[in-house]
């Protein structure tokens, strides 16, 4: 199994000066981290106006620094707001080329739409054609990363005439697509477009092992027309992390934060909100109380805490359990309401010495036996993909010249 690390880079109120340059500057630590511990991810995600709950509106720019700064680790857009509104695919194609060459190939690029009305009414997206106008773009994207030239488009939301978009990806046909997922449906519609499904949801042993059935049952059958060039058939889900050797304490480090994740999405769907006044983190305080005690008496109790919160023992038992569903990649948020730099980076570095060995040590030939056993389903996928016709040299219009030739010559003499 493959593990990854996630950030929306959360920052509750109250703000002090620094505050935003810290939190940048220490997540690129930890990425820079994890890729020395042989971390195979890092996930950053794009919001907008979400505040306290995701201050990262320009991820192309931190993935940007985050590749000037590691080796190996794979870089995700985990995802970039694809609809025109937010991004033209254009911009979009262009960017992921760039980082793609600057990374040396190491960019994954996740798709996604928003879901708040901070997000769509800010950039005027109808919250009902949002999943369609995700689709739409994403799919030209992928054909601008590999068309030469790309032949144009006139679609329901959004239209461009045919230009050679510039530069292309290292990575053929193009980086690896995903598509954040919150439920059943979406898993769905994830495998339907045959892009790897980023699951931004936190589930029991049963619920993810049927997760995956959908997924790869809908993989393997002709429901399954790559929106790209290629097939990305993967499975990752997100995990809550703390981890320490006395379980007690990896609760106090990581539970508080933990919750005020869920909180804080929650509060952004369901909460009005006043832009620049709404205190999220003080909301949630106030409701909350001294949970984490409670919590720590409660596990006491029981003896375990399985939710990614633990010891490294608990945490391996945590993964186990995604491992037997069929999970491909877990995606830890470890960067959540006030979780402390200096504990997250201890966290990393206690999992990647106790835990990450055997689970990596595996990952490679299980990669191997999905590979052989989906490369039939694959290839019948592709063969049913509808693909962009390239320009033929006599087909691709010729761009007129601003200025006409007898009158520039004019002006220049």
């Amino acid at each position: 199994m493959r593990f990854g690390v996630f950030y929306e880079l959360q920052l509750p109120r109250p703000w002090n000066k620094g505050d935003e340059r810290n939190l940048f500057h220490q997540a690129l630590e930890q990425v820079e981290l994890a890729d020395r511990l042989g971390f195979d991810y890092a996930w950053e995600v794009e919001h907008h106006f979400l505040e306290e709950y995701s201050h990262s509106s320009a991820p192309e720019v931190f993935l940007a620094a985050a590749a000037a700064r590691t080796k190996s680790i794979r870089l995700g857009h985990g995802i970039r707001q694809v609809i025109p509104n937010y991004n033209h695919p254009a911009r979009t194609a262009e960017g992921l080329a760039t980082l793609d060459i600057i990374s040396d190939g190491r960019v994954d690029f996740g798709i996604g739409e928003g879901a708040t009305r901070l997000e769509l009414g800010g950039f005027r997206i109808p919250a009902k054609e949002k999943r369609a106008m995700a689709l739409e773009a994403a799919e030209q994207i992928a054909n601008m990363m590999v068309l030469e030239p790309y032949p144009g488009f006139e679609g329901k939301y959004f239209s461009m005439p045919c230009r050679n978009v510039l530069p292309k990806p290292v990575q053929a046909p193009h980086p690896p697509i995903w598509m954040a997922c919150t439920n059943r449906d979406t898993i769905k519609i994830a495998a339907q477009n045959g892009v790897g499904a980023l699951a931004f949801s936190f589930l029991d042993r049963e619920e993810a092992r049927h997760w995956a059935d959908i997924y790869y049952g809908i993989i393997k059958s002709d429901a399954c027309v790559p929106l790209g060039h290629a097939v990305n058939a993967n499975l990752a889900m997100v995990s809550s992390f703390s981890v320490h050797r006395d379980r007690a304490e990896a609760i106090r480090r990581g539970h508080e934060g933990f919750e005020f994740f869920g909180y804080a999405l929650n509060a952004l769907v369901a909460h009005d909100t006043i832009p620049g006044r709404t205190n999220l983190w003080g909301e949630y305080l106030a409701q909350r109380g001294d949970r984490t005690e409670a919590v720590v008496a409660a596990t006491e109790r029981v003896g375990a805490y399985s939710s990614g919160i633990g010891t490294p023992a608990d945490m391996r038992a945590h993964l186990e359990v995604f491992q037997d569903s069929g999970v491909d990649q877990v995606i830890f948020l470890q960067q959540a309401g006030r979780n402390r730099h200096d504990h997250i980076c201890e966290a990393l570095e206690l999992f990647a010495a106790e835990v990450m060995p055997a689970f990596k040590a595996e990952a490679a030939a299980r990669e191997a036996r999905k590979a052989e056993e989906l490369a039939p389903y694959i290839a019948a996928a592709l063969k049913r993909k509808a693909w962009m016709k390239p320009l033929a040299d006599h087909e691709i219009p010729v761009v007129r010249a601003s200025v006409d030739r007898a009158q520039f010559a004019r002006g220049r003499a």
